[in-house]
């Protein structure tokens, strides 16, 4: 559901980025655009993994909400993470063939990196007699972004995205071993570019839902699975295109998110306890999306984490992800409702300002209890590794990009441990 913007729209926008420490452009690390908790506290310490048992709230938050369930009593995280890509791009126009005034050149973007901040709190509602946990967050769900103004034959070539949520969730206990979630996201969102000449910054509204469920098969062995619904919105008058005879045409742009589908399985009985494995695979259905459907094939991505506890409060982490080269080989001449001059060599063009190629990711990350009384805090750091791809014969680019994270949660009631407790359990052989 999408509705036009105001200016009282535009206010919260500015107020929530500036809450939010959503700063700048360049989200370079996420799957196509969108951060699938690769920058929260905890899980992005295990690249990303979060769908059957998350290490901190804002996952379970934005992941499968049925695990909002597994948070007693009441929790506050603040998080922020530091995103820096490197994203160089090589482009030749051959003689007669300039579209948008753009000529041959190459060069690395200038656009900085982004501050991500990520805010949520739950309170636990059994005390009220309803076996479950409800919750809201601030959530910096998607982004891309990239600029070449400064290279004169790129005729001001820039792009950028992204989107801040608001999102209550709830996740209620229907069995000791099985819980159901669901959460509503009101998205707000900033478009500038991407048809080079044509269009400037717009912004959009527009609501996202998902539901969950968490089924405990084994005291140590959780499943979960999640349904994402598409997020739709609608830049109006974004795009002006001058008409060969003269006059103009006014074009609003569409742009929606995928739905999602996600299934993860986590276990923690290895080494007495204190290993947990985890796996999250995500299935992204670009194809039936505005704007990006024609740039992005539909994705698989497989994400894999672990986490071990050293001592009862001290955790380290690692993970890594393998994403689906999404790159659509014939994305045809028009996208979001966009037929910009130059037809496929544009939209090609376009292609490559949103790049969705990256396969390789890893991540670590070290979570610390009680650092002082009922307060967390977790690190992350991660990298993308270095890949290029050829948008047609004319364009190719290059990206790569790492990141470092940080959060403090808030306990108040519900479960804690004391640091001085040593190992989680010992271990005995029995015969």
């Amino acid at each position: 559901m999408s509705k036009r913007n105001s200016p009282s729209v535009a206010g919260l926008l500015a107020i929530l980025l500036l809450s939010g420490s959503l700063t700048s452009e360049s989200h370079a690390q996420a799957i196509g655009v969108e951060l699938h908790n690769t920058v929260m506290p905890a899980s992005g310490g295990m690249g990303g993994v979060s769908i059957a048992n998350p290490q901190d709230l804002p996952s379970a938050l934005h992941g499968n909400p049925a695990t909002l369930s597994q948070f007693g009593g009441t929790h506050f995280t603040f998080s922020g993470a530091w995103v820096e890509p490197t994203i160089k791009m090589r482009h030749t126009t051959p003689p007669g063939g300039v579209f948008q005034g753009v000529g041959s050149y190459q060069g690395k973007s200038s656009a900085q990196g982004s501050a991500l901040g990520n805010i949520a709190v739950s309170q636990d509602l059994r005390p009220l007699g309803i076996p479950g946990t409800f919750g809201v967050g601030l959530i910096a769900a998607s982004g891309a972004g990239n600029s070449f103004r400064h290279i004169p034959a790129s005729n001001g070539t820039s792009a950028f995205f992204n989107v801040l949520e608001i999102t209550p969730a709830v996740g209620l206990e229907l069995t000791e071993r099985l819980s159901v979630g669901a959460n509503l996201m009101l998205g707000n969102s900033t478009l500038d570019g991407p048809f080079v000449g044509l269009t400037g910054a717009a912004y959009d509204y527009a609501l996202r839902g998902a539901i969950g469920l968490n089924y405990a098969v084994a005291p140590a062995t959780k499943l979960g699975v999640y349904y994402q619904t598409k997020q739709s919105f609608t830049f109006d008058q974004a795009a002006i295109i001058q008409l060969p005879l003269g006059g103009t045409s006014i074009n609003d742009i569409r742009l929606d998110l995928p739905s999602n589908v996600g299934i993860g399985i986590s276990d923690e009985s290895l080494m007495c306890g204190r290993l947990l494995l985890a796996v999250d695979v995500l299935y992204k259905n670009w194809d039936d999306t505005d704007l990006f459907g024609v740039l992005y094939d539909d994705q698989w991505v497989f994400q894999f984490g672990a986490q071990y506890k050293v001592t009862e409060c001290l955790r380290v982490r690692a993970g890594y992800v393998y994403a689906e080269n999404a790159t659509q080989a014939n994305p045809g001449n028009s996208s979001g409702g966009v037929t910009p001059p130059g037809a496929q060599a544009a939209i090609r063009y376009v292609q490559s300002l949103f790049p969705n190629y990256n396969k390789h990711r890893i991540s670590f990350g070290v979570g610390m209890k009680n650092i002082l009384p009922n307060v967390d805090v977790d690190l992350n750091a991660g990298g993308m590794f270095d890949e290029t791809q050829q948008f047609g014969p004319l364009t190719s680019t290059s990206l790569a990009s790492y990141w470092i994270g940080t959060g403090l949660t808030w306990h108040f009631g519900g479960s804690s441990c004391d640091c001085g407790e040593g190992m989680p359990c010992e271990c005995t052989v029995t015969q």
